[in-house]
Formats: C-alpha cells, structure tokens, sequence
C-alpha cells in the first residue's frame, strides 16, 4: 500500500465521516479500521476511487461500533442514512477539519497536535520527534482533545484567525528529526487557501513563502546562526520569493488588510533588497505602524523599535523601545543591537551577555556569547598599576 497515498487520503475521509454527524474519536478509531482493511486487501488490487472506499468502509465500521453501544436507539437513523458505494464529492470537507482542530475549547499545543495528526496525516510518533517530545505527551494532548471535542459539531463557520495562528505555531517550529514542519505548514495553508478565499489565509501563505525562502542562509555550515544582515542572499530561494511576493499582492489588492498581510509585506522588503543597507528601513517602520494599529502587539512594538533603529540610528530606535515589557523574549538582545548602534559598547557587550543567559536554544545562545566576545575583544585594556 502506498503510504503517500494514504497520508493524502486519510484526512479526507475522517472529515467526511465528522461532517456526517460521527464523533471525531468515533470517526478516527473506524478510518483506523478501514486502514486495517485497506492494508489486508490492497496488496491484491488498489480500487479505482481509493478514497471513495475507505469512506464506504470506515462509515460501516462507525456503524457496526455505533449500534454496539448504549446509545444505539439515539443513533438508529444513522443507519438508514448509509450512503451506497461509490465516488464521493469533494467538498469542504477539509475545511471544517481545520476549523475542529482550531476548536477554541482546545489549547494550542493540544490544537497543533490534533491539526498534524488528522489534517495533516501525520503519526503521534512523527509529531514528538518534531517536537522533541515523548511520544507519551503528544499522545496524552490528541487524547485530551478528542474528549474536548466529544460531540461537537460545526453548524457554522469556524473561525478563520484562528486556524492561521495554528498553522502558524507549525510553521515556527521548523523542522527536526524527520518531518520537515514549515514544509507541513506551508503545505496545510496552501491547502486552506484552495478551499477558503480570505486575504489573511493568502497573507500567511505569503509570509511562510518569505520566511522558507531564506532557511538555507539562516545557519552556517557548523550550524550557526547567520543574522539577517549578514546572510548570503544568493542562497534564498527567488523562486518561493516571486511566489509569495505575488501571492501577497493579490491580497493587499483586495484592501482588507490584516497582521499576516502586514507581516508579509515586511518580510518582502527584505527580499526585495539586494543586499542588507539598501533595505527600505523606512516603509519596513510604517509598516510596523500598521502591524502596531492592528494588534497592538508588544512584540511588534519590540520589532519595530530594531527598524526605527535601522532608519534613524541606535539613539532613535533606544527611544522606540521605551515603554517595552524588558521581560519579552529578545528584549535583551534588541536592545544590545541598538545600544552597538548607539555607539555604548560596553552597555551593549553587557546586554549580549544577558541576552545568551535568557536564550531558549543553543544556536541563539552561541550567537549572541560571540556578539559578547566581539565587543568585549575591542574594550580597551585596563592601565597597568603604576602606569
């Protein structure tokens, strides 16, 4: 049996089954059972509508378990409703997956689990390796949301923000041990974007184009983080660039803006610019503006502050970062890289050295102890006693 082939059908038919009324526990346990199945009499002879036959099994095997329980006389018209054999529709059968796994009564890392393991088709074991977790905490949080999702159904439309913050949480992740999931997330979204026309879904789609563009110049050769600025630009990726600086035109042109437009048009800038300096410091700050007037964001306003340093000097962007949380993620670091710009090397070799103490991983802590050193190494030396 070809495990691509199912990986791209499963999520499918376990959306079918949700959309017809089954539990999604209910519904995952009987595709499960129809996978059995497949993999017993596949081998012999691969059906002509795969798809169409795994939702015809599985839908019988939710029935078969449906009439065993208590609630069979509750249930009973669902057995009448038995759809014959044959080709099933496409429909907006994805979508509502989406949207039950961005349930809103689910916390995040439990609605990300759920989104990999049924929308995208991945194992619990592929998802812990990618998180760098026990295999027994990924299985405990699809777990605990299915029995958050018992008996839901959804009679109107979800929302759509929060299915893109969920991907979103994806795409940030990266990639580790074997599952790539930026590619998963960039992926998923085009997948929303085929079925849901929204200028925000085409905005993410954007922003996860301009961000993978650049992943092969993010590291050395060693592993090391490279800065923006001084990434080699010959290593991005024109061909993702192109897609996601159209992708993202195509929305703003609709005139309904929203954070991941605004997001994606900074990142675009960034692409355009051949090189670091001639970057548009100046439109990256509006945009910021914007990013500000629609979120009200702290870690916005902290980005911002890196800009209006870039556009008008270290003092300018000092300035901005008043009234910032100092206790955000980065906030050291950005203000070492504006106090360097300001010309105070000392108190930006110090905040480095902060910044590395606070750093969540070893590349960024490696990156930031040789900002340290570099300023450190230009200090000039103590006078001698007696000197």
């Amino acid at each position: 049996m070809d495990d691509d082939l199912v990986r791209c059908l499963v999520p499918g038919v376990l959306a079918v089954l949700v959309r017809r009324g089954a539990d999604f526990a209910a519904a995952e346990d009987a595709v499960q059972d129809a996978l059995v199945e497949a993999l017993r009499t596949w081998d012999r002879q691969v059906p002509r509508d795969p798809r169409g036959w795994l939702v015809t099994v599985a839908w019988r095997r939710y029935l078969d378990a449906t009439r065993a329980e208590t609630a069979r006389r509750r249930r009973e018209g669902l057995v009448d409703a038995e759809p014959e054999p044959g080709p099933v529709a496409p429909g907006d059968d994805s979508l509502r997956l989406h949207f039950l796994c961005a349930h809103p009564s689910l916390s995040p890392s439990a609605a990300v689990a759920l989104t990999l393991r049924a929308v995208g088709g991945l194992t619990t074991r592929q998802i812990a390796q990618a998180y760098l977790v026990p295999e027994a905490t990924v299985a405990q949080r699809i777990s605990r949301a299915k029995r958050a999702l018992a008996g839901v159904r959804l009679t109107e439309p979800g929302d759509v923000g929060t299915v893109l913050r969920v991907l979103y949480l994806v795409f940030n992740e990266g990639y580790s041990g074997d599952v790539d999931l930026a590619a998963e997330a960039i992926r998923l979204t085009r997948q929303l974007a085929a079925a849901v026309d929204h200028p925000e879904v085409a905005g993410l789609l954007a922003l996860m184009l301009l961000h993978h563009a650049r992943r092969a110049a993010r590291t050395d050769g060693s592993g090391a983080l490279v800065p923006l600025a001084e990434q080699d630009r010959s290593r991005w990726d024109t061909a993702l660039i192109t897609e996601g600086v159209a992708v993202l035109q195509g929305a703003l042109a609709r005139d309904r803006l929203g954070e991941f437009q605004a997001q994606a048009a900074v990142a675009a800038l960034h692409a355009d610019a051949p090189t670091a300096a001639e970057t548009d410091w100046v439109q990256v700050v509006e945009w910021y503006d914007e990013l500000l007037r629609l979120t009200g964001s702290p870690v916005v306003r902290l980005n911002r502050a890196v800009a209006v340093g870039e556009a008008d000097g270290g003092q300018a962007g000092l300035a901005a970062l008043t009234g910032v949380d100092p206790g955000l993620p980065r906030y050291a670091a950005v203000s070492a890289h504006l106090h360097e710009r300001a010309g105070r090397t000392a108190a930006a070799a110090q905040l480095y050295a902060e910044a590395a103490h606070r750093a969540t991983s070893a590349a960024e802590r490696d990156h930031l102890v040789k900002q340290a050193a570099r300023l450190n190494s230009r200090a000039p030396a103590p006078p001698r006693p007696g000197t």
